[in-house]
């Protein structure tokens, strides 16, 4: 029987929920700019983790490796989950959904949901509507009711193990019990593909076809070649990570409950002696593992023969979510994640992941199972070595994310990379992964038994996860100060740096087990900061902020730092955190703004600290240091007596005197839009095999190599997330847009006119394909829903982008060109990009032959012609900046880079921002092009439900445009250092002590090194 919470203390409270999960709903960050995250026409994707796989004895040489395990979601036509405020039986919440619907719905009904809990309380009902006419009232007639918390779409969720078949099959394993990808069937094939169209060939969803393993021309399907097979480790991982130290002091994780969400366990496996429960959660009447991949996960963590696991002892409980056919469902999980909770679950491991930080009850509900102390381990993608590629719910602050390294202690390739992207477009990520270990080449147990060797993050999860059990078993010997935050503290305070890597890479670095073991026996409650300290010096670990000195007058640097309470499940910071600048350090030349989450929940929050130079210090050159001091308040399990803790942040910058005009650059990201939440197609249509744009568009992830090349050339690159309004045109060079999805408001058309004009600001536009068109051609279809899903914009918003342009009779055309060519002696690629179509008189354009891709796309056939792609322009004004327009942003992108054109945007700059008044290619030939059809926005999309710009209830009207944000600055108080409180291993590689204690005396010039979690304990 459910255990009644009645009081708010370490577990959740069932009655405090709905306050909780709306003090932190609008906690994630401080400038979280997020659409909706309950708009039932989100295109979803909760993706998993990836793998590669390799036969028991390794490569074998000629087989096929894949790097990645395919997820593909979609929306399930006329099923909704009606998510309520509380626990309550089938029947009341019937109840309630009849009660709401009285006035305005027919023919619903409730789903039945035929799994081990549903003859417990839950929190949720799936609801049928049959008539889609209606739906709109009656969600919003569910969501007036006042025990109805929100109605999300269900989702179906559908898994491709390839890789599993192929390595089997390789090695003589199991190929058998694993179904392909797709079974060569033609539209409507559950997976599969139509027949070589660019309606549907690989254009579903982000994972399906994302790096697979085949390529099956015959099937319709287009898949990459994976990479060749990462070495397998020559020896068992819990032998490289001495798990056997452990072992022999009578630790193997007896007593402590594991779960694994996955494809099940095979029964009576000889790797396994204490298998304590097996619930199936999918509509297949079978407990057993059909493919093979729940029952490798088991076994890392815990085998007890051939392929040791590292908890042995440990209870496990094995949970079914995944069908034969790799299908799961939204519905599943909740239903799965409650009966998690009511079994007291200590650790759960989830290989999977996806780039959707918006399906709102999955987030809820990973929260839920944390502030019940359940320890969640999740893999963070395998989708590097791109930046802003990190996997949900690995991202979230209260989970363990798990990056990946290789058997010689280096970072995979393959594994995710930072920073986390719900911050965008205003604010700046958060530090994750949390930690890395071995991934590749690891071995576990195979389905029919013997071993097998798998390779991906979501081979490194359970290694984590085992590696917790084990922890856990061990320090719950000893006291019972063990939950999310402090697990997760001893691991990163244990943590081993990687030398040459960044903390978007790896973290706070290569998982301890024997230093984490020590740590969390010592363990006392505190709280702790990741990252510990900011030192914005420290290269390589704080790339990109150790890339580019701070000077004044430059957009405030952002850095998002996570608060961990390990004293209780919620706390508070106390009062306002304080700014202490060193005198005798400079201290008093950075300005410092503070917002922190309003509640700690559960077990973390955020810090945010902008950082700024004094006017003071325009001319300044050297280091300036000091610290933050946050006071922690929470109340621990069974105690009355809040617990408080002072933790302090050093703080570390390096100031230059303001660079010239010339070599300042403004980077536009306000008008970037990227998945989630909607449909926003990648820029280059070739690339078929991976839709979805969901890497950010920032200059720190997808655009980081043309990051660097801009730095190497000297320029300064700040980023501008708020509107045009809101920059001073008179101290930047150049405004660069770069693949822009957003619409722009009037005001921001009427004040870039008067900044290019009168203020001498140029304008650098690197655009990309839009055409209505192709649009129809590549919307989505998804084959188990029966689901077409419309691309919100093109790869770039050019009617938009022209009516940016449109006041120098400049305008983008809606051709979608595709070609190679020479320019200035460089070879180019010119991928999906689009032409122009309108260009002043006075201005040079250059033309290339290239294939009309567009008529490829939308008829089967391609020409070849001149047109024109690049436009320079200088303004008549004397005081006026110059405008550069290139139809193409791929080559700046490194998603699907092909060739870079980093020197062709050096040359553009030069000459936009600082060059002479001729233009750069006076050899070309002037080509002044017929005015072809402009692009016309496409009707009945949906940009207006994620746009910043566009009234969400009245499009195509537009909003309000938002007042500039206005940082506060803490008022500073000096303290008189000259020693800088950074660690004083900083740069050695090795974390210091995060054993709370007292710090040196701050009145005193004194200094020496605190641990990184410099937290002080207080009584009160």
């Amino acid at each position: 029987m459910r255990r009644k919470m009645n009081t708010c203390g370490a577990w959740c409270c069932r009655l405090c929920w709905p306050f909780l999960l709306a003090l932190v709903a609008s906690a994630h960050s401080p400038q979280d700019d997020c659409p909706p995250a309950n708009s039932s026409s989100t295109l979803l994707a909760v993706t998993a983790a990836s793998e590669e796989g390799e036969g028991d004895e390794g490569a074998i040489s000629g087989s096929i490796s894949s790097p990645t395990e395919l997820y593909t979601t979609a929306v399930v036509e006329e099923e909704y989950i009606v998510t309520f405020t509380g626990y309550y039986h089938s029947d009341a919440r019937e109840g309630f959904i009849s009660a709401a619907l009285q006035c305005c719905s027919s023919g619903w009904k409730v789903l039945a949901r035929s799994n081990p809990s549903q003859h417990y309380p839950s929190d949720f009902s799936l609801l049928h509507f049959p008539h889609q006419r209606e739906v709109g009232t009656a969600v919003k007639a569910l969501e007036a009711h006042p025990l109805v918390r929100r109605v999300t779409p269900q989702r179906k969720l559908t898994r491709a193990l390839s890789l599993v078949a192929m390595a089997d099959a390789s090695s003589g394993g199991d190929a058998a019990s694993a179904p392909p990808p797709c079974d060569g069937g033609g539209s409507g094939q559950s997976g599969c593909a139509q027949q070589a169209s660019w309606e549907t060939e690989g254009w579903r969803s982000r994972r399906p076809a994302s790096r697979a393993s085949f390529h099956d021309k015959s099937a319709g399907q287009y898949y990459y070649v994976g990479r060749r097979l990462l070495r397998a480790i020559p020896q068992q991982v819990t032998s490289l990570l001495a798990a056997d130290v452990l072992w022999s002091m009578g630790h193997t994780g007896k007593g402590v409950k594991v779960a694994i969400f996955d494809t099940g366990l095979a029964h009576n496996h000889p790797h396994f002696k204490n298998v304590r429960d097996r619930t199936n959660w999918t509509d297949e009447k079978t407990l057993e593992d059909g493919l093979g991949h729940g029952t490798f996960v088991a076994g890392v963590i815990a085998s007890s023969s051939e392929c040791l696991g590292f908890a042995p002892d440990a209870e496990l409980y094995i949970f079914r979510v995944f069908t034969n056919s790799q299908v799961s469902y939204t519905s599943w999980f909740l239903d799965a994640f409650n009966y998690a909770i009511l079994k007291k679950i200590n650790v759960l491991n989830l290989s999977i992941g996806g780039p959707d930080f918006l399906d709102q009850p999955f987030i809820e509900k990973v929260w839920e199972l944390t502030a019940n102390k359940v320890i969640m381990v999740s893999a963070i993608g395998n989708d590097g070595p791109l930046y802003g590629t990190l996997n949900n719910p690995a991202d979230m602050m209260d989970v363990i994310g798990v990056g990946g390294i290789n058997s010689d202690a280096e970072l995979a390739r393959f594994s995710s990379r930072g920073m986390t992207t719900w911050e965008l477009p205003a604010g700046y990520g958060r530090v994750k992964p949390d930690i890395v270990t071995y991934g590749s080449g690891v071995r576990g147990s195979a389905l029919g038994g013997g071993c097998r060797s798998l390779s991906g993050t979501s081979v490194a999860s359970p290694v984590v996860a085992g590696v917790v059990a084990l922890l856990v078993g061990a320090a719950s010997q000893s006291h019972s100060h063990v939950n999310p935050a402090s697990v997760k503290q001893a691991l990163i305070a244990s943590s081993e740096r990687l030398p040459n890597a960044n903390m978007f890479e790896q973290g706070h670095g290569r998982l301890d087990l024997l230093r984490a073991h020590e740590r969390l026996n010592d363990y006392t409650p505190h709280a702790s900061l990741s990252p510990s300290y900011i030192d914005l010096t420290e290269c390589p670990y704080f790339w990109p902020y150790c890339t580019q000195e701070m000077y004044y007058g430059a957009v405030p640097v952002i850095v998002n730092v996570t608060i961990l309470n390990g004293m209780g499940v919620m706390g508070r910071v106390v009062n306002k955190p304080t700014w202490h600048p060193y005198l005798q350090m400079n201290g008093l030349n950075l300005e410092v703004s503070l917002t922190h989450s309003p509640v700690l929940w559960p077990w973390s929050g955020y810090l945010a600290v902008s950082l700024s130079v004094a006017s003071s210090a325009r001319s300044f050159r050297g280091k300036a240091s000091g610290h933050i001091s946050i006071t922690i308040s929470s109340v621990a399990s069974g105690s009355e007596k809040p617990s408080v803790y002072d933790v302090t942040l050093p703080v570390s910058v390096s100031i230059i005197p303001t660079p010239l005009r010339s070599q300042r650059l403004l980077w536009d990201q306000f008008h970037n839009l990227r998945y989630p939440a909607g449909y926003f197609p990648r820029d280059n249509l070739r690339m078929k095999t991976d839709p979805l744009d969901w890497n950010g568009d920032h200059i720190h992830t997808n655009f980081r190599d043309m990051y660097s090349s801009l730095r190497a050339s000297g320029y300064y690159i700040e980023v501008l997330g708020t509107p045009f309004t809101c920059f001073d045109a008179s101290q930047y060079g150049a405004l660069l847009l770069v693949d822009s999805e957003e619409e722009y408001f009037p005001e921001e058309i009427s004040k870039l006119q008067r900044d290019v004009n009168e203020q001498g600001l140029s304008l650098v536009v690197f655009a990309d394909w839009y055409n209505v068109e192709v649009m129809k051609k590549i919307k989505f279809y998804d084959e188990n829903t029966r689901q077409w899903w419309m691309p919100d914009t093109g790869g770039a918003n050019v009617p938009a982008l022209n009516d940016l342009l449109g006041p120098w009779g400049i305008a983008l055309s809606e051709e979608v060109l595709d070609g190679d060519f020479s320019l200035a002696e460089h070879e180019v690629h010119y991928a999906s990009g689009t032409g122009i179509a309108r260009f002043p008189s006075d201005g040079l354009l250059v033309a290339k032959d290239l294939h009309d891709q567009g008529a490829e796309v939308v008829g089967g056939s391609s020409t070849k012609d001149s047109v024109p792609i690049l436009g320079l322009y200088n303004t008549p004004s004397p005081d006026g900046g110059r405008i550069v327009v290139y139809g193409d942003s791929n080559c700046l992108d490194s998603a699907h880079m092909q060739k870079d054109c980093f020197w062709l945007l050096d040359v553009l700059l030069k000459y936009a921002v600082s060059g002479p008044s001729q233009y750069p290619f006076s050899s070309v030939k002037r080509y002044r092009p017929p005015p072809p059809t402009l692009p016309s926005r496409i009707e009945g999309n949906r940009l207006h439900h994620y746009s910043r710009v566009l009234d969400r209830e009245n499009p195509p009207s537009i909003r309000p445009i938002p007042s500039c944000p206005r940082l506060v600055w803490a008022m500073p108080r000096p303290l008189n250092y000259s020693h800088s409180l950074l660690p004083s291993s900083s740069h050695t590689g090795r974390v210091l002590n995060s054993n709370p204690q007292e710090p040196p005396n701050g009145r005193g010039g004194g200094g020496g090194a605190l641990n990184p979690d410099h937290t002080i304990p207080r009584s009160r």
